[in-house]
């Protein structure tokens, strides 16, 4: 029986939290490395360790200042749905397409987003999170097991990405990809994906997905 799963990714996809990291890593960045504009935007679909590790190396205290400094912002971020996200995923799941988060964040982020949206568990089926995996993205080794946890092949997944090395990533994966136009222009975008969309408003998943 062929299979049919949707990954997303979470920042700038599933949830309109992308510019609020912008802001946030900017900051950082500016602060610790001023010699290096716009770093934040080359750490786009890290995991925090491997910001940590790559441009925090060897500075213990600096890693513990902006590891605190992130988990507080965390707790106080402003959580909300990108556009029509709900109603298009609720129509994935009468569908039965099966549905996965697939995301650098951590297993403590992911504690803010439950808290602040009690319901968003119910809308996937697996979260796949930065303890799950051993590579980042552009690497494709996440969304590859997105696809195992389903045993599906990778032709039979879309993956929805808003970063340049997210999209690298689902391609990378051989999968269909759909750029989320919420992160970066819809220009610099479509030449990474399939699909490009400003969000989720009057997009029929049956575009995607034929069950």
């Amino acid at each position: 029986m062929r299979k049919y799963v949707a990954l997303f990714d979470l920042d700038g996809v599933v949830l309109d939290t992308e510019t609020q990291y912008t802001e946030f890593w900017g900051s950082q960045m500016r602060h610790y490395f001023p010699e290096q504009p716009g770093l934040e935007q080359k750490i786009k679909g890290m995991t925090l360790v491997q910001i940590l590790d790559s441009c925090f190396h060897g500075m213990t205290a600096e890693q513990e200042a902006v590891t605190a400094r992130l988990n507080d912002f965390e707790r106080n971020m402003n959580y909300q749905y990108i556009a029509g996200f709900e109603a298009f995923i609720a129509k994935l799941r009468t569908m039965g397409v099966k549905t996965a988060v697939v995301t650098s964040s951590n297993k403590v982020k992911m504690d803010n987003v439950y808290r602040h949206l009690p319901g968003f568990g119910d809308y996937f089926d697996c979260v796949l999170t930065s303890e799950d995996f051993t590579r980042s993205k552009p690497d494709p080794q996440c969304y590859l097991i997105g696809a195992q946890k389903f045993d599906a092949q990778p032709e039979e997944c879309v993956g929805f990405e808003d970063s340049f090395n997210g999209l690298r990533s689902v391609r990378g994966a051989g999968m269909t990809t759909v750029a989320l136009a919420t992160t970066n222009p819809r220009e610099a975008v479509k030449e990474y994906a399939d699909i490009v969309v400003d969000n989720y408003l009057g997009f029929d998943p049956s575009t995607l997905f034929t069950v």
